[in-house]
């Protein structure tokens, strides 16, 4: 099991997109990566160049084996899942040392402003949770926390922080556990995925797993935005306006903070209809909208990596990119 300490220094560390700065000591980074979310469970072993896939496999899981939330237990039918986990470890066998991607709701991700931030990690986690304390619904001594800095437009300190419960996240490795391996790193998928957008202008990242809808804006190299929503509906029935309606104070936001509008739009996790959610971006945002598939850096990769991207399973890509962050 993934202890907290090692937590608070590894969910971050991979960089927000490539030439997004590390922090802390360089994290090891598994070959073997393992995503775990509300509707499939699915693994990935890379080799050493970038989109290199040597194995895959994907299960899907039944509806409400597994809840996504940063409050209430998460894995509801954990023979269901350990199941599908088998399954996928048959094919991809795993092992201790893996990385871990679980529901972008699970850990809560927050861009703070600071005049100072002392250096020394045992220094400013005080800090971190003193602020923190009014932005989560839970109690801050119960959870990990991780974060890294970076200059805000003016120049002024932010810091990006993440921050999760304990417990939610132990749920999810005891079903490694259960079958013989373990994770090194842990990750929220969306941050898994932030390496494939562009790192200049302003790109608008539009993510959806499951009910989940997660919005993130990067500015060059700099997170700017990200929220995590959860929706009325999955992809598959989801209103067009009900994701434009979620989007769009993000968008006003990063206009007001950065005096600048998004260059473009990436797409991912709407299935058979995302030509009906791109068509209604371009319309209302007025740039170019495509899906994440088709990001600079997922043009570069080769056609397996391309072929996960487009059932949706941008994360293991992603995770694969931080390899060269």
């Amino acid at each position: 099991m993934t202890s907290p300490a090692t937590f608070e220094q590894q969910i971050f560390q991979i960089g927000l997109v490539r030439k997004l700065e590390r922090w802390l000591t360089q994290m090891p980074h598994p070959s073997l990566v393992v995503e775990i979310s509300s509707t499939h469970v699915a693994a990935a072993r890379w080799g050493s160049g970038a989109g290199d896939l040597e194995a895959f496999a994907a299960e899907k899981i039944p509806f409400g084996a597994v809840v996504p939330s940063p409050l209430e237990p998460n894995v509801a039918q954990p023979d269901e899942v350990r199941s599908a986990m088998r399954r996928v470890f048959g094919r991809v066998p795993g092992s201790p040392g893996l990385a871990l991607l679980i529901p972008d709701q699970v850990v809560r991700v927050f861009i703070l402003p600071f005049e100072t931030l002392p250096r020394r990690a045992d220094e400013a986690l005080p800090l971190l949770r003193w602020r923190l304390k009014k932005s989560v619904p839970f109690d801050v001594d119960e959870t990990v926390v991780s974060w890294m800095r970076q200059a805000g437009r003016e120049g002024n300190l932010e810091v990006v922080t993440a921050v999760a419960r304990q417990r939610i996240i132990r749920e999810y490795e005891e079903i490694l556990n259960s079958l013989g391996a373990g994770s090194a790193v842990v990750l929220s998928s969306t941050l898994a995925s932030l390496p494939l957008l562009e790192d200049r202008g302003a790109t608008l990242l539009v993510r959806m797993s499951g009910k989940s809808l997660t919005t993130v804006i990067v500015q060059g190299a700099n997170l700017c935005v990200y929220r995590s929503t959860d929706m009325p509906a999955d992809a598959g029935t989801l209103d067009p306006q009900a994701m434009l309606d979620e989007i769009f104070p993000a968008i006003a936001y990063h206009q007001d903070t950065w005096d600048t509008t998004v260059d473009r739009v990436r797409v991912s996790g709407f299935g058979q209809r995302e030509g009906i959610f791109q068509r209604a971006l371009a319309e209302e945002i007025k740039c170019p909208v495509a899906a994440l598939a088709e990001s600079e850096a997922a043009l570069t990769m080769g056609s397996h990596a391309k072929d996960l991207m487009h059932q949706d399973l941008d994360a293991l890509v992603g995770w694969n990119l931080n390899a060269g962050a």
